[in-house]
């Protein structure tokens, strides 16, 4: 089958789905500059995330590779007794953010590499067979892991910032969503820890790392230069200061992570004062008399 014939089933599938390109990347879990390349022919679908899109989709593999000509307005069909899907009911957000969700949560409490196929077979109640039907090997699904690890903390601040017009306010919500305070936010550290170590082995996801980070320095860098207009901040370069704000932050969520919780000294308490002490030695505008 050619592949912009199934580029166009892929779309009838997304169409079906009701959601973004965006969106829909996020559910299979690629790129979606991957996404969006496929769609336009100029990259192959790899046969992963076929499996993935045929899941979130509940459609047959066999259906998006299908030769039939004349057929792609037609619905796409569910998956019959001869196109199985994974052993149990995919739960909501399909098979792969299962998955995925769970693969970060273990890598949380164990480290990568102590974590087995078998043991992320086990936390979603499927086979190994399921796990390497949706991510081959393992460092596909470790660039998956990363990349949901991303869009979520990309999601949560845009959802806690939203609407936040004051910039030096802005900055102390980014600053308060990145100390480890709560057992969640410490797994979440623990997994970037984790996953920087990868970094520095993996090509794949030393280059997701970079992008992730050029993002985050980005977003700081525009909160510096709005607090800067609003005059709440000094005329600071703004990219340098996002680079010393960031750099701080990580040295500091080390710290605390490598102690005992609610250690004085290096417990997340003491670091969102130093981290606010910083901005107001660094950032902030004197006050007029």
């Amino acid at each position: 089958m050619q592949q912009d014939e199934v580029a166009a089933r892929v779309r009838q599938v997304i169409d079906a789905a009701g959601v973004s390109a965006r969106e829909f990347a996020r559910r299979i879990v690629i790129d979606p500059s991957k996404l969006s390349r496929s769609l336009n022919g100029t990259r192959r679908f790899t046969a992963a995330e076929l499996a993935r899109i045929a899941d979130i989709g509940g459609v047959d593999v066999g259906w998006l590779l299908g030769s039939a000509a004349g057929t792609q307005a037609a619905p796409p069909p569910v998956r019959s007794p001869s196109h199985p899907r994974p052993p149990s009911p995919a739960p909501e957000g399909g098979r792969p953010l299962q998955i995925v969700r769970e693969t970060v949560r273990l890598i949380a409490e164990r480290g990568f590499h102590a974590v087995r196929v078998a043991d992320i077979a086990a936390a979603c109640d499927t086979s190994t067979a399921a796990i390497h039907y949706h991510f081959p090997g393992r460092d596909e699904l470790l660039e998956a892991a990363v990349r949901w690890c991303m869009d979520e903390d990309t999601r949560r601040r845009a959802e806690a910032t939203a609407g936040t017009r004051h910039a030096e306010d802005e900055l102390r919500l980014l600053i308060a969503l990145q100390t480890p305070r709560t057992d969640q936010q410490r797994r979440q550290w623990c997994v970037w820890l984790d996953l920087w170590a990868e970094a520095a082995r993996s090509t794949t996801v030393g280059r997701l790392h970079v992008e992730y980070y050029r993002q985050w320095r980005e977003t700081v860098a525009d909160v510096i230069r709005r607090g800067i207009e609003q005059r709440v901040f000094r005329p600071v370069d703004a990219d340098a200061a996002a680079l010393a704000l960031t750099a701080l932050i990580d040295g500091l969520a080390s710290q605390v992570l490598a102690t005992e919780p609610g250690r004085p000294g290096t417990d997340a308490q003491s670091m969102h004062d130093a981290l606010l002490a910083h901005v107001d030695a660094c950032l902030s505008a004197p006050t007029r008399a």
